[in-house]
């Protein structure tokens, strides 16, 4: 798993300023409100994913990265649908992500519009920022 988070920060470091990049390494993802998935098949890593509880009723997506070899087959889209299982069944009202807001993110963006998020404001500690986009989804 080591490897796909760094190959994650690699592509958001290499193509964000610094200052706007918020993926996460591997100490940040042992935050004890972070709970880190992955997608595997035959014992291969497909997919990573995280959620971080923001509070009580508010969730957050994180690290998100598909491996090159498994995009377009939907993986990114299981985990997706994973992670909002996940926050339904603990009681989050709504999941909020951040992501890239150039080109190279509509992918990512794609996916979220197509799983029901739409645009909103920074939240929690982001700030606005023309390098990111701010997504949200009101769980039922």
């Amino acid at each position: 798993m080591q490897a796909l988070l760094e190959q994650h920060l690699a592509f958001n470091i290499h193509l964000t300023p610094l200052q706007d990049v918020h993926a996460l390494d591997l100490d940040g993802l042992l935050d004890p409100m972070i709970t880190v998935f992955s997608a595997r098949h035959e014992g291969q890593l497909l997919a990573i994913g995280a959620l971080k509880q923001l509070d009580e009723s508010h969730g957050e997506l994180k690290s998100m990265h598909t491996a090159e070899a498994a995009r377009g087959q939907g993986i990114g889209r299981a985990m997706v649908d994973y992670l909002l299982r996940v926050a339904q069944h603990r009681g989050y009202c709504r999941v909020s992500l951040e992501t890239g807001a150039t080109d190279v993110y509509e992918p990512a963006r794609s996916l979220y519009r197509r799983s029901g998020f739409t645009p909103c404001e920074p939240f929690g500690d982001y700030r606005e920022s023309p390098n990111s986009a701010f997504m949200t989804l009101l769980l039922d």
